[in-house]
């Protein structure tokens, strides 16, 4: 079975680092991959899609060094290979422009400002993955212990009465 990722892309180490302790309880089943700059990012996601694995989620930065992350996510959303893919602008820097441009060029799910709580950080990463894996049309079963099991059972309700005619 394919791995399904979970990329923060962010400048800062501190915040890299501190991003993958707070998403560990969700490594098991989603793989966190941080990189430090856009150009390491779509590195990072060449790799992930040439072992045949999925990007699920990204977090990104605003504000970095050479293309900045709405720019970023903005080129991502472009992707047909990618359009899935949940995308989180995380941001403590992000002025009103940028923001509309996110949400409205980029196509961000979720907005997470900086500094963000550990608990809102992992409800945003269940949340956005829960709708991944609905949208991906896979089956949701092996995801039910990290995931919205609530979401995940309806969905999975709604597609059996849809398979039985029902």
């Amino acid at each position: 079975m394919e791995k399904i990722y979970i990329l923060c892309v962010d400048d800062e180490p501190d915040v890299l680092r501190a991003v993958a302790r707070d998403l560990a309880l969700l490594e098991e089943a989603f793989p966190v991959e941080t990189a430090a700059s856009a150009d390491e990012a779509k590195a990072l996601i060449g790799r992930i899609q040439e072992s045949r694995d999925e990007l699920g989620l990204i977090f990104c930065d605003h504000v970095m060094p050479g293309q900045n992350g709405v720019d970023l996510l903005i080129e991502l959303r472009g992707r047909l290979d990618l359009d899935l893919m949940r995308r989180v602008l995380f941001t403590g820097q992000a002025g009103h422009e940028d923001t509309v441009d996110a949400i409205n060029r980029a196509g961000i799910t979720h907005y997470v400002a900086k500094p963000w709580e550990r608990e809102e950080l992992l409800q945003v990463a269940r949340d956005e993955l829960t709708s991944y894996i609905i949208a991906s049309g896979r089956d949701p079963l092996p995801y039910m212990r990290y995931l919205d099991q609530e979401r995940l059972a309806e969905h999975v309700h709604r597609r059996n009465r849809t398979d039985t005619g029902q």
